[in-house]
């Protein structure tokens, strides 16, 4: 089974990707900050992240750069999630 950690300070949002990709027979790991989830992916090594843009204390951009200077996390597949409509 294939693990995706979800790292998202949105709750409802963090809830609801979590709720489908268990649906979808994954195992979902979540983290509702950027340091939370840095934390988790070191600990865990999931298949792939998901991960909001936009947080306090750590943003996605930081949790990316932090995670590939691991060598432990840095090929792990990163997607970033946004509600932003702006570029």
């Amino acid at each position: 089974m294939k693990k995706i950690l979800v790292i998202e300070d949105e709750a409802e949002t963090l809830n609801n990707l979590v709720m489908m990709l268990e649906m979808e027979g994954f195992r979902p790991l979540s983290a509702a900050n950027g340091r939370e989830g840095v934390t988790i992916a070191k600990r865990e090594v999931p298949d792939v992240i998901l991960c909001d843009v936009s947080m306090p204390e750590m943003d996605g951009y930081r949790v990316l750069e932090s995670l590939r200077a691991d060598s432990d996390t840095v090929s792990i597949p990163f997607i970033f999630l946004t509600a932003k409509t702006d570029k």
